[in-house]
């Protein structure tokens, strides 16, 4: 599948304040691409999961939003990127239930869910991207 992505605005994140700021410029790239309200909730939410893992898990990062172009399809393209530790097992890390930290283990596959398409490329010692699309019905 090819898909055209237009410019990128990209969001640092290091702090809770910064998955806010992610969540809202991304609910309103939405929006300004004519998502519905239920729609830009889920996005929003999905934002806001791979944000906070970045937080927690790296420590700081980027949310890189753009909109997508597939035909006649319009989208949103969220890309969540950080150098921090990796993940040693995504397989595991995308179950529902599982954490190496204090939560309910349903980010990542939350996230998953709730979006269209979704990838995540992890390295222990280099870090993970999560690129994940949602398509306006």
């Amino acid at each position: 599948m090819t898909t055209d992505v237009a410019e990128q605005t990209k969001v640092p994140v290091a702090r809770d304040g910064d998955v806010v700021n992610a969540r809202q410029t991304g609910r309103e790239l939405a929006a300004s691409l004519g998502f519905r309200s239920t729609d830009l909730t889920l996005i929003a939410t999905a934002i806001s999961e791979v944000a906070r893992n970045i937080v927690l898990y790296a420590g700081r990062g980027e949310i890189a939003l753009s909109a997508a172009y597939d035909g006649s399809r319009r989208g949103i393209r969220v890309v969540a990127q950080d150098a921090g530790p990796g993940i040693a097992d995504v397989e595991l890390a995308m179950r529902d239930g599982y954490s190496t930290g204090k939560s309910l283990g349903l980010g990542l596959s939350g996230a998953r869910r709730l979006m269209d398409e979704f990838e995540i490329i992890s390295k222990v010692g280099i870090g993970t991207t999560i690129t994940m699309s949602k398509w306006a019905r």
